[in-house]
């Protein structure tokens, strides 16, 4: 099946739904008033990003951008309170009793 191009997903109007969702309306919302389906809107956006990640250059081997250090973080934090519960539940289980942050 050959798909068919609607006239209004050119380029530019391609770009200016793009440019909405850069705006903070939620994709719902714009997808509906420009008769348009979610995924649609997501895979532009997508596309767009690409092409300003690719304007910008390719970043240097190993570097990593603010986002992907962002997650790295959130998911260390995120193991870091799991290890700590797991270590004061044994502690209970132990009986034993932590030690103060006073350096008693």
């Amino acid at each position: 099946m050959i798909p068919v191009h609607r006239q209004r997903d050119t380029p530019e109007f391609k770009a200016q739904a793009v440019e909405l969702l850069r705006t903070g309306k939620p994709v719902s919302q714009v997808a509906e008033e420009l008769c348009l389906s979610n995924n649609l809107l997501y895979g532009w956006r997508h596309r767009a990003q690409g092409v300003q990640l690719g304007r910008a250059g390719a970043r240097a081997a190993g570097e990593r951008s603010e986002v992907d250090e962002r997650h790295a973080l959130r998911r260390e934090i995120t193991l870091l309170r799991l290890e700590n519960d797991i270590l004061r539940m044994a502690a209970v289980i132990l009986d034993t009793r932590l030690p103060s942050n006073s350096g008693k």
